[in-house]
């Protein structure tokens, strides 16, 4: 197999795996967020709050984040080809977060086999936006299984699907929309107009991705000895619940594999926000559905990593688009 593309996505998935993402390492996402912020400054101020500044912004920050790793690249390429697949492998490794998904989580879930709550809370609040202060152990399970669940998708799947499609540039191009998601695009007074188009992107970018990932989260329940019938059974009746058109797909799949039941009451900055339930309340939530929600999104990943390979060496090989 001489597909340059494929083995510059393992390589790079590789490096994740085993680093994960160092705080001392600099990293494109934090550089995307300083950006985004003065721009939303100048944005705001030259053209207001509205859709149209959002967009613009939107734009602006999703298309530079492309033209921005393409231009490195064939930089890099000119120089030495050699040079440019390292920086390719460099720049896909900081656009998945599996292994950090992995550390973040599992630092909560050693706060809580310690039963150091506060500490919990703290670790906790470092990988959600909802409050934290007052959560008891229940509840920071369930966020952090909920967490680890929805970023199966956002920080996996989606990336590798955009690596597998269009390399670094595109990759890099989904992690500023989902960025820009994160930061703006709330349904707040502040944010419902201008964040509009950040939100969007990220709803349709997502979408095929997440669909994906719906066909396969039974097959990664069964690799991880869950529930499969129950695990297509509530992603299916439930998966469309949530307000988003994705994020609700994964958690009810994790739900349903672990017999579980996710939802309820958050706290944002003081405001109270319910978010659908999925899943049946068959148990309660214990701290160790932490690890199993990391093994199925190692599971999920790996099953992506597989299936969008083996699209891809079939595409290649066979040339479809020659028959026409």
């Amino acid at each position: 197999m001489r597909d340059e593309l494929v083995w510059t996505v393992l390589v790079a998935f590789g490096i994740d795996l085993l680093l994960g993402d160092p705080r001392w390492l600099p990293h494109p996402v934090r550089l995307i967020g300083l950006i985004a912020v003065g721009l939303e400054r100048l944005a705001t101020r030259w053209l207001g709050r509205n859709r149209f500044s959002g967009t613009f912004f939107t734009l602006f920050i999703v298309g530079g984040s492309y033209a921005a790793v393409w231009g490195v690249i064939l930089v890099a390429d000119r120089i030495d080809h050699r040079l440019a697949l390292g920086v390719s492998a460099l720049i896909l490794y900081t656009c998945f977060a599996a292994r950090d998904l992995d550390v973040e989580s599992t630092r909560v879930y050693g706060d809580l086999k310690r039963g150091d709550l506060v500490a919990a809370r703290l670790s906790l609040s470092m990988i959600v936006g909802r409050e934290t202060a007052r959560l008891d152990e229940p509840e920071i399970t369930r966020a952090a299984v909920e967490t680890v669940a929805e970023n199966t998708v956002d920080g996996v799947v989606s990336p590798l699907f955009f690596a597998i499609l269009g390399g670094a540039p595109l990759a890099m191009a989904f992690k500023a929309a989902n960025t820009l998601d994160s930061m703006v695009g709330h349904r707040t007074e502040r944010y419902l107009k201008f964040g509009w188009a950040s939100a969007r992107l990220d709803d349709v970018l997502n979408f095929v991705p997440a669909r994906i990932a719906r066909l396969l989260y039974p097959v990664a329940s069964l690799v991880c000895g869950l529930n499969v019938g129950n695990c297509w059974r509530i992603v299916w009746r439930d998966g469309l619940k949530s307000p988003s058109p994705n994020a609700g797909i994964s958690e009810a799949a994790v739900a349903g594999a672990l017999g579980v039941r996710l939802g309820g009451v958050n706290y944002y900055q003081g405001m109270e926000l319910f978010r659908p339930y999925l899943g049946d309340p068959t148990r309660p939530l214990v701290r160790g559905d932490i690890r199993r929600a990391v093994h199925m999104m190692y599971a999920t990943a790996l099953l992506t990593l597989a299936l969008l390979i083996g699209i891809r060496i079939l595409i290649v090989t066979t040339q479809p688009w020659k028959l026409w």
